[in-house]
């Protein structure tokens, strides 16, 4: 083949021709352009790594998706409950044109909506308000309908009385009927028909047709209708207006409004000029109402809001020790072909952003499934929120997107911060280690041991600064901290074990091996089990040292199980053998004496303060409530005769009595002798007092004053023959002998009952001796069970279970991890002849490792940051006058029992789900 070659001019030499050169591009486009790159070929990488590993896939997607699924289903119903503006005029009105309200004879100023408003002067509404004076007001052709939408009423149900809310409103009335949606039956036409809703007709036990009576029996109603206020699914009764007729101004009554035309600017200010504030349907932006909001425009209580961020913070890093094993564990599965990304040239940015990649690809998908999950929980599940949780109809369907987005940029970042770990440590990998399938040895440096350590001490210092300022912020900023701090130790606390482990038998040596190799992925298993059960603890100890602190700070009224019965009203009252007969045949008891009551004598217009008065010698010279400088409140805590509690239920108020010793043991509960001794000082026209404070050379100085009388009304004060009682139950009282009163110028009357019974009646027994006096008048019950009434046990047992949920699923992700990652030792087990129950053994002691440290880990720090916070609080009341009952230090047994149980439960379940047979391998040559 011939090549012909161009010719030349003899004498030069030959030259390239010139090509034109690209000029540069930007180094900062360069820049962006390689970082662009590389991010894309990391998610390309990463979402092929999905695809490969499904089964690590689904378990990091259920767990990003699972707290984002239950947030996005409370954001969503929370948006659906919250009615718009226009929403709540709708509900207000129904087919109405406008609702008006009459709250003043003066002038009036109103937001768009109606909500708020405020007078201009002062003015008192009209004493009664018809519809006849409305109608004038908006003109011909106008039509008014009255509606009183809170009237208390007291049914007589099944089992017990039951309080219902009233609605007075003609139903007949179409503009009436829009605010109701019938289920069945047909309007009250007269007032001795009512609607019941669904809620009322299975509580009272009714049916269409069937009668109802009030509580005492003045009337009785027939159940005509079901029907259902969109606004209110509790217990409601729809009365007609006949049956409670309006007496006089009724301040939360408002009436529905037709008028002929549209509701325009001037109508509306004009009866805003009448003191009629007006709510309708069509205001429009130019209605020339004051739409200044009137309510107090202020900004989120920056306490509050840094709590609920903290608390969400706390939440995050739960998911993000949880979701951490997977992603280490699939680095370690990855470390040849992260080497073979290094070999081909990859610095160590790339490897981490190769790594970083699968935390924002698990991320997005969780976020996704979990906010599908949500929002579509939220909506098949609305019937159900909205009778049972809000008792109220729901608006629009919507779903809060701008909290939807932010649950998905929380659930990304937990996935990126989950990975962010394994990424710093697949970007320091020996790269000739990775390529020949070698272990890497674990280190835990120095440096992190420090730094957990100062953490920690940091974090407790300003959980205890918190706990005396009393923000809760600051605490649980500090708890954060501390366990941030615990976070960085654990990888050196699981090398401090595998090394003490080699005196233990083989599947334990191997367990704790096998945890210090694979630190990466144990160590935040570990962390998430001891933050789960330390938030438990503190909690825990807390609640059970403020319970501690209020039930020894509880001062009961009566003795235990003693029953106060009280008339309500002025209906006609039972005769004290009709309350014998009761008590005696439901609370299986007849010791029953009258309560009589003084009051202002004849003449007296006013009320009538009677009380003890205290010796100067024996009375505080500080007032409680006042502010005292610290050296005065040192000298008030340290003088006998102001030692005043701060919890005293009943503070410095003594109730006055009269009595001639009926009621003197039931009241207060005295041994015969002592009620002996009273009841002779009554019977002489004397006093007794609970309080030997009072008591001075054998008298007690009584004092009457007329409050609300005028300013020149005189103080009667008498000494008076007393006796004080030595050791009384219940609040402090005055128990005045008849003659005593008319000396003092007082009149008295019976106001109830006191009923002596060993052991406080049950819901049933109350419910029978209640309904044994229904037809003698309403009366109420107050019963004595001699304690606080809070028991914080179940809230406890909640908390455990809370924390032994995530510390079975911790210690199993982590033994299916571990699992996964040791099938070549489990294989080598098999060559060497192990048994087939030692790969079972080998999963209880892996779950164990895991469940065990961390709640040993968690329990400790829980207890800890308890006892910071109680003794930090107690420091800062140890100062305080009145004197604060401290708090004791209390350990939650019922939370500690089930947080004990619950790795014995971890480890039982690992070694259940365990094969026992031992895998088989045989290597090809």
């Amino acid at each position: 083949m011939t090549i012909r070659r161009p010719t030349r001019a003899p004498g030069r030499a030959d030259t390239a021709t010139p090509r034109p050169a690209a000029p540069p591009a930007p180094v900062g486009r360069r820049r962006f352009a390689e970082l662009t790159g590389s991010w894309r070929a990391a998610l390309r990488i990463a979402r092929r790594e999905s695809r490969r590993s499904r089964r690590r896939t689904a378990l990091v997607l259920a767990m990003i998706a699972m707290p984002v699924a239950a947030l996005a289903f409370l954001a969503a119903s929370y948006d659906m409950a919250e009615l718009t503006p226009q929403e709540r005029v709708e509900r207000r009105l129904g087919v109405a044109d406008a609702q008006l309200q009459w709250i003043a004879g003066a002038p009036v100023g109103q937001d768009e909506w109606g909500e708020s408003w405020y007078t201009t002067a002062d003015g008192k509404p009209p004493s009664k308000v018809s519809a006849a004076q409305l109608t004038a007001l908006l003109g011909p052709g106008s039509r008014v309908t009255e509606v009183r939408p809170r009237v208390p009423l007291t049914l007589r149900g099944p089992h017990r009385d039951e309080v219902v809310n009233a609605r007075v409103l003609d139903l007949t009335d179409p503009l009436a009927r829009g605010l109701v949606r019938f289920r069945a039956g047909r309007a009250p036409q007269q007032p001795g028909e009512v609607a019941v809703s669904p809620v009322a007709l299975r509580r009272l036990d009714l049916r269409l047709g069937h009668a109802v009576a009030a509580a005492d029996g003045s009337r009785a109603y027939t159940v005509v209708a079901v029907v259902e206020f969109p606004d209110d699914l509790g217990p409601v009764v729809a009365l007609h207006p006949g049956a409670a007729p309006s007496t006089g101004p009724e301040p939360d009554s408002v009436w529905l409004a037709d008028v002929p035309g549209t509701v325009d600017a001037a109508l509306v200010s004009r009866l805003n000029d009448r003191g009629v504030v007006v709510t309708a349907r069509h205001i429009g932006s130019a209605t020339g109402a004051d739409r200044t909001w009137l309510g107090s425009i202020m900004g989120d209580n920056p306490n509050d809001l840094s709590t609920g961020v903290l608390i969400a913070g706390l939440g995050l890093l739960e998911v993000v020790l949880l979701v951490g094993p997977a992603f280490a564990v699939g680095v370690r599965r990855r470390r040849r072909d992260l080497a073979l990304v290094a070999v081909a040239g990859g610095d160590a940015a790339q490897l981490r952003r190769v790594v970083l990649a699968d935390g924002v690809v698990l991320g997005v998908l969780g976020a996704a499934a979990g906010l599908l999950v949500g929002v579509g929980a939220a909506f098949a599940g609305r019937p159900l929120m909205e009778q049972y949780v809000f008792s109220a109809r729901f608006g629009g369907y919507r779903c809060w997107p701008s909290a939807l987005v932010l649950l998905g940029g929380v659930a990304v970042l937990a996935g990126v911060l989950a990975a962010l770990a394994p990424a710093w440590t697949a970007a320091r990998q020996d790269v000739s280690a990775g390529l020949a399938g070698r272990r890497t040895p674990a280190k835990s440096p120095g440096r992190w041991l420090a730094l957990g350590l100062a953490l920690v001490v940091g974090g407790a210092g300003l959980a205890a600064f918190g706990a005396t300022r009393t923000s809760p912020a600051v605490v649980l900023t500090g708890l954060i901290l501390g366990e941030l701090g615990l976070v960085c130790c654990t990888p050196t606390l699981l090398g401090v074990l595998a090394r003490l482990g080699r005196v233990l038998p083989l599947a334990p040596r191997i367990a704790l091996r096998d945890a210090s190799r694979n630190r990466a992925a144990a160590a935040p298993a570990i962390c998430a089990v001891m933050a789960a059960v330390a938030s438990s603890v503190a909690l825990g100890g807390y609640l059970a040292s403020d319970g501690a602190r209020d039930a020894r700070a509880y001062r009961p009224a009566l003795p235990t199980g003693h029953v106060m019965v009280n008339p309500i009203g002025a209906a006609p009252q039972p005769t004290l053998a009709q309350i014998t007969d009761a008590a005696r045949n439901h609370l299986g008891v007849g010791a029953v004496a009258p309560v009589q009551t003084p009051s202002c004598g004849a003449g007296r217009t006013g009320y009538c303060d009677i009380a003890p008065v205290l010796p100067l010698a024996r009375a505080c010279p500080w007032q409680p409530g006042v502010q005292l400088p610290a050296a005065q409140r040192q000298q008030a805590r340290a003088d006998p005769r102001c030692q005043v509690r701060e919890a005293d239920y009943f503070g410095g108020y003594v109730e006055p009595g009269v009595d001639d010793g009926t009621a003197l043991p039931l009241l207060t509960g005295v041994d015969p002798a002592t009620t002996a001794a009273a009841t002779a000082v009554l019977r002489a026209g004397g006093v007794v007092v609970t309080d030997p404070r009072y008591l001075h050379d054998g008298l007690v100085t009584v004092r009457v004053t007329e409050v609300e009388a005028g300013p020149d009304v005189p103080i009667t004060a008498h000494d008076l023959p007393g006796y004080a009682l030595p050791r009384a139950i219940g609040q402090s009282r005055l128990l005045l002998s008849a003659d005593a009163a008319r000396q003092l110028g007082l009149s008295w009357s019976q106001t109830g009952w006191v009923i002596g019974t060993t052991t406080p009646p049950d819901e049933e027994q109350q419910a029978r001796f209640a309904a044994a006096l229904r037809p003698f008048g309403t009366l109420s019950l107050g019963v004595e069970y001699g304690g606080a009434p809070r028991d914080v046990s179940p809230l406890l047992l909640l908390l455990a279970a809370a924390a032994g949920l995530i510390t079975v699923g911790a210690a199993g992700i982590a033994t299916a991890l571990a699992a996964a990652e040791g099938r070549a030792e489990l294989t080598t087990l098999a060559a060497v002849g192990a048994a087939p129950a030692v790969r079972r053994l080998l999963a209880i002691c892996q779950a164990g490792v895991i469940a065990g440290l961390g709640s040993v880990l968690g329990i400790v720090a829980g207890l800890g940051t308890a006892a910071i916070v109680l003794v930090s609080v107690n420091r800062q009341y140890a100062s305080a006058w009145p004197v604060s009952d401290p708090y004791p230090f209390l350990v939650p047994w019922p939370a500690l029992g089930v947080l004990v149980l619950v790795p014995v439960v971890a480890m039982l379940g690992a070694g259940l789900f365990t094969r026992a047979r031992l895998p088989i391998e045989r290597r090809l040559d």
